[in-house]
């Protein structure tokens, strides 16, 4: 684990969207620049840039034509370098995303892959051996290629999957994962990362990161040991690269395949869904932090303990706001469910992640067609909302130019306005991170016990060093018991810790959260000894 990441605070930028320093209705890498004054300023002290690499754009970058150049629309790799050198003035760390499962069917490794004729890229995606033996399993295409065979897709049609091999074999065509095919194409992603990483990157995202090998096993063995393979060798190098993973099982990506972060994602039913989201697959919205979703904490739980537990000595998992693939809080969520839900992503354990917008309760546009293959996430990825001026300061481009429309709406949320309102959601945002920063027990190491947590009961309190967090999302009030010796260092809402001999009664107001601290050494070895 990366010393760095212990006190480190992620902003997600979705760089079309963030700022457009040109004019030409696009954000850019100038225009994160330009912002990364607000990114400190707001307490953030490392980036995640969505894919900032030349690409047709059939999904949003994440269809790579050239992982060594930077797309024209973004700026060049020359701004790239100083956005990494700026950045770093500032203090900041920046990763950026990587694709290692696909690229763009108009990468120059796909084109020469495509050909008729044997040649050293024939074997860099996975092809059957006739055009009428399809890939049983998995979605591909036939009929547009010289070659006689059909290939398979990663995702979308215009992201053909690059072999890593299969863990077993069965057809002639198939490659194991240490034929030199694969091998080939393993060292070109590590290439691909030493490149960015000697521009002055910190580390990467890494995208669909348990994609790779075909048909892997249940323990995703054959995708761990490509990871374990190439890790190391770029750690030699660059000791302090952070790599985090979308892979949602952090045991796999942590203990596993070695990375240092994995993103505990929302998919459907599982525990951070019945945090936020519920309504995803309930016929009603119970997510626990809805004051009237009558949700269970033991849902999130009794998924997210064992996950913890086996990762909390070897790597982080990863709470995030939300992100470019998920609908923003405030689809359901009022401003006071949202400011508990940050509440306790930035006072969890492991290394969260703030999306653009998130502190400024930007909305969620259910309104939109899909751009650039987002379909329902379009919504979460409009443009940064800075000011009440022309576009909401996020551009000087006439409206149609837009790569899309800003919120339209009168109480659109911008930063300027935030920014002068001290009840504001910006913030409390920027509060939680300055707490967080102020206080090792809140950063990403320190264990986190679970005080109080039952069945569709509240409150839910949990202990991370000195610190004592109640949360209450409903609205319901009720007492509880806390050691005596600790004072309240932040709050939202109504809690009010009352001495009574050895202890202090907790009168837990409606939808509050608070944090408590130890004062005295007695009060810290009560904590330490407290299990409600």
């Amino acid at each position: 684990m990366m010393k760095w990441l212990q006190d480190a605070v992620f902003y997600e930028i979705y760089p079309q969207s963030f700022y457009d320093a040109n004019g030409d209705g696009i954000g850019d890498l100038i225009g994160i620049i330009e912002k990364l004054d607000y990114i400190k300023e707001l307490g953030c002290n490392a980036l995640w840039i969505n894919p900032f690499y030349d690409s047709p754009f059939k999904d949003a970058g994440y269809d790579v034509r050239d992982y060594k150049k930077v797309a024209a629309r973004y700026g060049t790799d020359e701004d790239a370098v100083r956005l990494f050198e700026e950045a770093h003035k500032r203090g900041i760390k920046v990763l950026i995303d990587l694709v290692p499962g696909h690229t763009s069917e108009e990468h120059e490794w796909f084109k020469e892959s495509s050909k008729a004729e044997k040649n050293e890229y024939s074997d860099r995606y996975i092809w059957s051996d006739f055009i009428f033996n399809g890939i049983e399993g998995h979605p591909y295409i036939g009929g547009e290629a010289e070659r006689d065979g059909v290939y398979m897709l990663n995702f979308f049609k215009c992201q053909p999957a690059l072999n890593y091999g299969w863990l077993t074999p069965t057809e002639p065509w198939q490659k194991g994962i240490d034929d030199p095919a694969c091998l080939a194409t393993r060292k070109a992603m590590a290439d691909v990362m030493r490149f960015w990483l000697e521009k002055g990157c910190d580390g990467f995202r890494v995208d669909m990161a348990d994609s790779l090998v075909k048909e892997d096993d249940a323990n995703k063995s054959g995708t761990c040991r490509i990871y374990r393979d190439i890790l190391p060798g770029l750690w030699h190098d660059f000791p302090q690269a952070a790599f985090v993973s979308e892979w949602n099982n952090p045991d796999q990506a942590i203990n596993g395949a070695g990375f240092d972060m994995d993103f505990y994602l929302n998919h459907p039913g599982n525990g951070v869904n019945s945090l936020f989201r519920d309504y995803i697959t309930e016929g009603e919205d119970r997510s626990f932090f809805r004051a009237d979703g009558h949700g269970d904490i033991m849902k999130f739980l009794e998924e997210y303990q064992p996950r913890y537990n086996k990762t909390m000595m070897s790597g982080y998992i990863s709470l995030i706001t939300c992100n470019h693939d998920t609908p923003r809080l405030t689809k359901t969520l009022t401003k006071r469910e949202i400011e508990l839900a940050y509440a306790f992503i930035f006072t969890m354990p492991g290394v969260p992640f703030l999306y653009y917008g998130d502190e400024i309760g930007m909305k969620y546009r259910e309104d939109l067609p899909t751009k650039e293959g987002g379909y329902f996430r379009t919504g979460s990825r409009t443009p940064m909302q800075w000011n009440s001026g022309k576009n909401l300061g996020f551009s000087e481009a006439d409206a149609a130019d837009l790569y899309l429309p800003v919120d339209d709406a009168p109480d659109a949320p911008n930063v300027e306005d935030a920014m002068k309102d001290p009840d504001s959601l910006y913030h409390t945002v920027k509060d939680l991170i300055a707490l967080r920063h102020a206080h090792k027990d809140l950063q990403a190491n320190t264990y986190c016990e679970v005080i109080y947590a039952e069945k569709e009961k509240f409150p839910f309190i949990y202990k991370r060093g000195s610190f004592i967090m109640v949360l209450n999302p409903s609205r319901e009030t009720m007492t509880n018991i806390i050691p005596a010796g600790f004072e309240k260092v932040y709050g939202i809402g109504d809690i009010e810790a009352l001495p009574v001999d050895e202890s202090d009664v907790l009168k837990v107001g409606p939808q509050s959260f608070a944090v408590f601290k130890a004062t005295t050494e007695k009060a810290r070895e009560a904590a330490i000894a407290w299990k409600q």
